[in-house]
């Protein structure tokens, strides 16, 4: 299999699974059949950016897309596009856009369609801390029984 073909893969990869939080590089790189680092300097010589920043210019895509369609709030929507902490998710957004999530909901809602209940949203993205609600509810469950 040649380099390209298997930069492929990975990217591949990266696109099909941009919402998972736990996307990891040694996951990507294994696609590719190669280590972290020079997986690293193999995608930037083909594709112009790291792995890391590619997958970040996925995630807020699909960020911007949710924030002008969908009625979640911006803390559900970075946990659905797979990053774990708002702050990180709030100043990368910035950095690609010039403005903050609120603003650009702001700024673009109101350009297109309705917005979609938060709650399709939801339930389209495959949900939102469902385990942790069943184990919250389990736990509710068992010391009712006591």
């Amino acid at each position: 299999m040649d380099k390209t073909h298997r930069l492929r893969l990975a990217k591949d990869a990266m696109d099909r699974d941009w919402a998972d939080p736990e996307l990891d590089l040694d996951a990507v790189a294994a696609h590719a059949g190669y280590s972290r680092y020079h997986f690293i300097r193999a995608f930037k010589e083909a594709y112009g950016e790291t792995p890391g920043h590619y997958l970040t210019h996925r995630r807020i895509e699909r960020a911007e897309e949710m924030l002008r369609g969908a009625d979640l709030t911006v803390t559900e929507i970075c946990h659905l596009v797979g990053f774990s902490s708002l702050g990180t998710f709030s100043a990368r957004f910035k950095a690609r856009t010039g403005l903050t999530p609120t603003e650009y909901r702001i700024k673009h809602v109101g350009r297109g369609a309705s917005l979609i209940p938060g709650c399709y949203a939801m339930l389209w993205a495959g949900g939102f801390g469902q385990g942790q609600a069943r184990q919250d509810r389990n736990a509710g469950e068992a010391a009712r029984r006591t």
